[in-house]
């Protein structure tokens, strides 16, 4: 037998399958991890195939070395969607297989951990004797007594138990009384746990939901959008789909977009599945992220809650796959292969016979218009649990403010709500989408604005401890804060804008005793970040969060009943088609957070620009306005979804090779375009520029931009510049960008 490997090598030369012969007496299946010989090296790969003939020389064929586990890591579904996702993006079988299995497997970086136990070596009706024959020994007697259950018992168990036992337990060993032997351990991610709840009664919207739903899932399939206004119950629907899966013998996916939303999903979800829920996330520690992926992998965790990766659970019989704020641009990978994992999810709800379900209660532009063409069935929940009212929402006009000569973050408005929340008891939560505590610092006296050295970026001023220093978010640079100006020598140095740090301290000040807690990359940074802080707030221990857009989505507070955007515009004016979008669907997220509970909730919006559309449409909650105002936006400028935009990115430490690469690139195109009329047909733009960030960790940046029809053809011209981004071209990276999540 010969088995067909690809090895773990990503490089064009060497993107297809190796021959090896299998030993005699070795058992491999397809999916399999192995250890093979490749040139002078040993490297790790994957059995896609198993044949009983071979065409190469036996003289040059070399044997498996090793299976490396004793099952198929890769579930034959899996690559399947490996060929899939390789043939869609271009690029090596190796590279997408590396998805399908946890970063830890790969060269054996994390293993099996194992504990020392302690059981019965005798039978149960035999441990009275045993005890009395002990005579006073009695540590001897208690530990017998103590594993009289039967049950393999841990020795740090035991040792809460009984002081210092292994003396007692190795004399018991010799007598022939007990094992004592090494067992694994699973390690299990913390603070998910919770008790179990009673199933809450459905609302008329639930239950038409599940109606449509259920014959489909039984039947294995079904493509959904469920479009319901935040508060309306979306979770309970998850839930229940999930339940009726697992009685058909089923596994079932939960996508959440932030890392900060899985604590609180899988609380939910163990609440009513216990051990069968697993997690999985980039935050785990690396033995947590290797054993929660076993226990999907054996069968044991049949329900899967994570971020984007989690698409790839080694889940068998798969029945349904959620993905929840599905509007979110996290599912969208930026890092090679790049994947859309909404788009995997329709893939393996296709392969698999499952059943597709998308949620929002601010639908993506692209999912709703499908929705609108037949690609989706439209499902609509527009009122809240209970019949609870839309938070009513204030729009607040800082120019009239700052006219009135308040130079604070908070209007007076805002000022007056948070005190008169406090002053009932209640909690608030105040958005501010930029972190840090000044946005930029420059030169009163020449203009000069502190930049980072490796990117073409305003460094931003945080404040810690008391000790301010510059930080790039780009590559994480640090720079002590000038005392005076590097290019003019004056001492006139301004601090300008604000973050979330200034917003935390402004409001200690303005409500001294009121507990504050900031949620944004650098406070959550730590295993449990996350968990800690959202903890903290739902305990009541904090009473206002301040926080990034990640406290704007999925959480549910049922003291909240005031949300404040501090700044409303800031994603507004980006320089990106989709910034108005992303706009309203920040503002009405994070609008969705008041108001949750008993006690109607309030929301105070602070903008420049109170009169724009998307500032009304959000204020109003009116996701119908939005659309048709967006979409038609979209048609005129021929924007996605009536367009595709791809490009050509250029990276290099040269400014002269990055530049020369795109130039030679540009070239490259227009040729291609001339000799294949049709596609030239499809090119409405081509174009070669610098984007918004230049310099990105130390690397000059070009780019080759283009706006193509949506058409069949056009996918032979999106294949040529795929091809083209895989020509080597020395002391340059250059990568294609298909409907990239940004142009910068």
């Amino acid at each position: 037998m010969y088995a067909q490997v690809i090895v773990d090598i990503v490089h064009e030369n060497v993107a297809h399958t190796f021959s090896y012969r299998i030993p005699e007496g070795m058992l491999l299946s397809v999916g399999q991890r192995v250890e093979v010989p490749f040139a002078r090296m040993v490297k790790e790969g994957v059995v896609v195939g198993l044949t009983d003939t071979c065409d190469v020389p036996p003289e040059k064929l070399r044997d498996v070395r090793a299976p490396l586990e004793d099952y198929p890591a890769v579930l034959p579904q899996l690559l399947t969607l490996a060929r899939q996702m390789a043939e869609a993006s271009h690029c090596p079988l190796a590279e997408t297989l590396r998805l399908m299995l946890p970063a830890e497997m790969r060269g054996g970086r994390v293993g099996v951990k194992t504990q020392t136990v302690v059981s019965l070596a005798i039978p149960m009706e035999e441990v009275d004797a045993a005890i009395l024959k002990q005579g006073r020994a009695q540590k001897r007697r208690m530990l017998l007594n103590l594993l009289r259950d039967g049950e393999m018992h841990p020795v740090e168990e035991l040792r809460i138990l009984v002081r210092e036992p292994m003396e007692a337990l190795h004399t018991l060993e010799a007598l022939g009384l007990v094992a004592i032997t090494r067992a694994e351990v699973l390690r299990r991610p913390g603070g998910e746990i919770s008790d179990k709840v009673i199933d809450p009664p459905l609302t008329d919207s639930q239950q038409e939901v599940l109606d449509v739903v259920l014959p489909e899932l039984q039947a294995g399939r079904g493509r959904y959008l469920l479009h319901g206004v935040t508060g309306s119950g979306k979770t309970e629907v998850f839930i229940r789909l999930v339940r009726h899966v697992l009685t058909m013998g089923k596994s079932a996916i939960i996508l959440v977009p932030e890392i900060a939303l899985t604590p609180q999903m899988v609380s939910w979800f163990r609440a009513r599945f216990g051990d069968t829920a697993a997690v999985l996330h980039s935050r785990l520690s690396a033995g947590e992220r290797f054993d929660e992926w076993r226990r999907i992998r054996q069968g044991q965790a049949r329900v899967v809650i994570g971020a984007r990766s989690a698409v790839f659970a080694p889940c068998e019989q798969l029945g349904i796959v959620v993905v929840d704020e599905e509007h979110e641009a996290t599912y969208l990978s930026d890092r090679h292969p790049r994947y859309d994992a909404r788009e995997v999810a329709a893939w393996r709800s296709e392969n698999e016979g499952a059943t597709l379900l998308l949620a929002s209660a601010t639908p993506s532009i692209l999912s709703f218009a499908k929705a609108r063409r037949g690609d989706y069935t439209l499902l609509e929940m527009p009122h809240r649990v209970h019949n609870r009212p839309m938070p009513q929402v204030t729009v607040v006009d800082m120019r009239r403010e700052m006219e009135g000569g308040n130079r604070s973050v908070f209007s007076g408005l805002m000022m007056q709500k948070l005190r008169e929340c406090m002053a009932r008891g209640e909690q608030a939560m105040l958005l501010m989408n930029r972190r840090g505590y000044n946005s930029f610092v420059s030169c009163r006296s020449c203009g000069l604005t502190m930049k980072c050295p490796n990117c073409d970026v305003a460094l931003t001023y945080h404040l810690t401890g008391g000790d301010g220093r510059l930080h790039c978010h780009y590559c994480g640079y640090i720079a002590d804060t000038p005392t005076a100006c590097p290019q003019c020598a004056s001492k006139y140095i301004r601090y300008f804008g604000a973050g979330t740090q200034k917003v935390e301290e402004e409001l200690r000040k303005l409500l001294p005793g009121i507990p504050v807690a900031r949620m944004d990359v650098d406070t959550t940074s730590g295993k449990e970040g996350h968990a800690k802080i959202l903890d903290e707030f739902r305990s009541g221990r904090a009473r206002i969060l301040v926080g990034t857009q990640m406290i704007a989505k999925g959480l549910d507070f049922p003291r909240v009943t005031l949300v404040g955007v501090v700044a409303a515009d800031m994603t507004l004016n980006l320089p990106d088609y989709r910034s108005r979008e992303r706009t309203f669907q920040l503002l009405t997220q994070v609008a969705g957070r008041a108001g949750r509970g008993d006690t109607p909730g309030e929301v105070i919006v602070q903008t420049y620009k109170p009169e724009d559309e998307i500032i009304a449409a959000a204020a109003k909650q009116d996701y119908r306005a939005f659309f048709e105002t967006e979409f038609s936006r979209r048609r005129t400028g021929l924007y996605p979804p009536f367009s595709i935009l791809s490009r050509l990115l250029v990276e290099s430490p040269s400014e002269v090779n990055a530049h020369q690469a795109a130039e030679k690139l540009h070239a490259r195109c227009q040729a291609i375009l001339e000799t294949h009329p049709a596609w030239k047909k499809r090119v409405l733009m081509m174009r070669m520029d610098q984007p918004g960030i230049k310099v990105l960790r130390g690397k000059t940046r070009w780019h080759v931009m283009f706006k193509l029809l949506v058409n069949p053809v056009t996918e032979e011209f999106v294949a040529a510049l795929t091809e083209l981004a895989r020509e080597p071209i020395p002391g340059v990276e250059v990568y294609f960008e298909y409907n990239p999540t940004t142009m910068m």
